[in-house]
């Protein structure tokens, strides 16, 4: 036993855990059951056997890489590998080539992967369209990005989209237990033991990523023999803290993840929920979102769902705005926090938007309607034309209000903001009412 180990870590020195643990096979991967479950896209899997080009659109750590390499050996293709970081056109028309080749003389199928798709330039992606449509290879990309965002609008629609979901924490455990007890690929040799709520460590700092656990696993293991030369070592709790040295949050201010947790906290104002908003908004500024980004969304959101409901909430995300120019950071979080509550807790109307897109749609419509002659300015040269002719001045009359028209012409009597019935928007309506009925008396 003492050889093998030997011969275990001579092999496998210098190589990370995650890589020694990467699933050989289908059996051996973990997690995406809704794909390789029977009766799914990537189900039954067989030599000869053809797919569709896929998009492999996932999280971090999910095992996109892996999949693909796990599909070209299930499926017998020769699998030739390009990051996009690195690989240009030169590089992709290369690999095609001897695809073509491996076609014609051995009829040999090509998987080509590409990690990173969505780093891809327009021309690079524009190079494999001919050849992804002909079937001399079939495309395998991998991205972090919404491929809608990444991928160019002819080269996704000859493609299917698959989306990898991040492991579960279950998944994520059953990947530490295999690992511990692997004395091949793993840390078995090692004489390592760890407890239930070490592992849950390990799963809670992963944050779903697969290539995290094993770095924070395999480091944390090397500590606890460190601390223990001989006999079982025991990972501990500290071990994993010292290893993760916090957790990172995933989170691209250009990517996915930056739309969705940015969508996320809108919504959660939206929905009138204080809780979620404060939460959503902590993970954009632990993670380095620039905090004007933040005010900026909440500006727009005071006018686009609160609008008129409360017309303090525009006062207050703007007086938040200014607070956190003063202060800065790390201060500037508690202006920002009552802002973001005041907002999720303030009544809701949309009567912005749906007005202004009327009134835009009104606008295309019908093109410069002209103005009134009686609403345009009065001057000496204006005069003979009518100009400023009839206009009743509202202060000159009881209640400031006099009956009148001051739309075109052509749009008398179009309505265009409707208030809601939700906080002072109420009122509104309620003073919209009493000029309709002085205006028909």
């Amino acid at each position: 036993m003492d050889l093998f180990s030997q011969s275990a870590r001579k092999r496998h020195v210098g190589e990370p855990l995650a890589e020694r643990m990467r699933p050989r096979t289908i059996a051996e991967l973990v997690g995406q059951v809704h794909l390789l479950a029977p009766g799914r896209i990537l189900s039954n899997l067989a030599p000869g056997r053809t797919i569709p080009s896929l998009i492999l659109w996932g999280p971090p750590g999910s095992g996109k890489t892996t999949l693909a390499r796990l599909l070209g050996a299930a499926l017998t293709s020769e699998l030739v590998s390009l990051s996009a970081v690195d690989a240009g056109v030169k590089e992709v028309r290369e690999a095609v080539a001897k695809a073509a080749e491996r076609r014609d003389q051995f009829s040999t199928r090509t998987l080509l992967f590409i990690d990173e798709i969505h780093r891809f330039s327009k021309t690079q992606q524009d190079a494999l369209l001919p050849h992804v449509e002909s079937g001399t290879v079939t495309l395998v990309g991998a991205t972090t990005e919404n491929p809608s965002f990444g991928v160019v609008a002819a080269l996704l629609s000859r493609c299917r989209v698959v989306r990898l979901e991040a492991l579960s924490e279950t998944e994520l455990a059953e990947l530490v237990s295999r690992a511990v007890v692997d004395r091949e690929r793993g840390l078995g040799t090692m004489d390592v033991a760890i407890d239930d709520a070490t592992v849950a460590q390990i799963v809670a700092a992963a944050a779903g990523d697969a290539r995290r656990l094993y770095s924070v696993l395999d480091v944390a293991a090397d500590l606890a023999r460190r601390a223990t030369p001989a006999g079982t070592a025991h990972i501990t709790v500290e071990h994993v803290a010292e290893a993760a040295q916090g957790k990172s949050l995933m989170y691209d201010k250009a990517g996915d993840e930056h739309y969705g947790v940015v969508s996320a906290f809108i919504k959660s104002m939206r929905g009138s929920d204080p809780d979620a908003a404060v939460y959503w908004m902590t993970r954009m500024l632990e993670a380095g979102e620039d905090l004007r980004f933040v005010l900026r969304r909440m500006v727009i959101f005071a006018s686009e769902d609160v609008g008129n409901a409360d017309p303090q909430a525009l006062v207050v995300a703007t007086a938040a705005l200014a607070a956190c120019e003063l202060v800065g950071l790390p201060e500037g979080v508690l202006p920002l926090t009552q802002a973001v509550t005041y907002l999720a807790l303030a009544p809701k109307s949309n009567r912005a938007i749906v007005t202004y897109t009327a009134a835009r749609a009104l606008v295309r419509e019908h093109g410069a309607l002209p103005v009134p002659p009686k609403l345009r300015p009065e001057s000496v040269a204006g005069r003979a034309l009518g100009h400023g002719q009839g206009y009743k001045y509202p202060h000159d009359f009881e209640g400031n209000y006099v009956a009148e028209d001051y739309l075109p012409e052509k749009l008398v009597g179009t309505k265009l903001y409707e208030p809601s019935a939700s906080g002072y928007e109420a009122e509104h309506r309620r003073r919209l009412a009493e000029i309709a009925a002085r205006k028909k008396q």
